[in-house]
């Protein structure tokens, strides 16, 4: 059995600077990393991306990030060209980028929904493109979607149908993969207790999302905590790598399929 451990790896993550990715940058360096790289989307990301770097190296691992928009193929296969000049070929590769957008399908604009379309779905096919080709043998890839893909709900047209295809690109990726010994796998968060959520719901869509889980009682603010979702990601891009091709809801009983 191949060495299955986070110790040693080198780890791309693509929104790595802030809010869940940058608590799996911190993560991974935690649990010995050899090197993180951080990607972020733009310059007002610069100072998460920074403090995340520092934070990376004081834990004992290389750190460097890269800002690029990452919605187009040129510029997913210069970050991990970058990336591999910078730290060398990447064992684990994590996408985190997304963009959510609550609107009812009749006001949804051809413009917002290409701009969803690109963060969501092209973004996502061109990462898994991208890290099968330079992700070494025996490693791993994780993409985040969203626990939207279990519900029967308005609203989320748009966020939910935009995620949903990373689903396929998932699977597609796995068997193609399989060969090499890489482990592909999607997981769906809940509902999380970042300003990712916060921007886009009122009040009482806030005060239902933070009753609407099995567990929402146990939770600090009924929402799904980055820090539940972490081990989840860390688990199947390392020991949990026989788990490949799925798409994995973790939310507290938000939602299931």
């Amino acid at each position: 059995m191949t060495n299955r451990t986070i110790a040693g790896k080198t780890v791309l993550i693509a929104g790595g600077a802030k809010n869940l990715g940058g608590l799996l940058a911190r993560d991974f360096a935690a649990q010995g990393a050899k090197a993180v790289v951080i990607h972020f989307n733009s310059a007002a990301s610069a100072g998460d991306a920074e403090a995340t770097v520092a934070a990376v190296k004081a834990a004992g691992a290389q750190a460097v990030a890269f800002q690029a928009d990452l919605t187009t193929a040129d510029a997913v296969e210069k970050l991990f060209s970058d990336a591999t000049s910078a730290v060398g070929r990447p064992d684990i590769a994590i996408n985190t980028v997304g963009k959510v957008l609550k609107k009812p399908m009749s006001d949804i604009t051809e413009a917002e929904y290409d701009e969803m379309s690109a963060v969501n779905a092209k973004t996502a096919f061109f990462f898994l493109k991208e890290a099968g080709r330079a992700v070494n043998d025996n490693g791993a890839i994780c993409t985040l979607v969203t626990s939207l893909l279990g519900a029967y709900t308005p609203f989320y047209s748009s966020y939910a149908g935009t995620k949903a295809p990373v689903e396929h690109f998932t699977r597609a990726a796995s068997k193609e993969l399989g060969e090499r010994g890489i482990s592909v796998t999607a997981i769906g968060p809940g509902p999380m207790d970042t300003p990712f959520f916060y921007g886009q719901e009122n009040a009482d869509a806030q005060a239902y999302h933070k009753s609407a889980a099995a567990l929402s009682g146990f939770s600090k603010t009924g929402l799904t905590d980055i820090q539940d979702i972490a081990p989840w990601i860390r688990f199947l891009v390392t020991e949990g790598w026989w788990m490949t091709g799925q798409t994995i809801l973790v939310n507290g009983g938000y939602t299931t399929k």
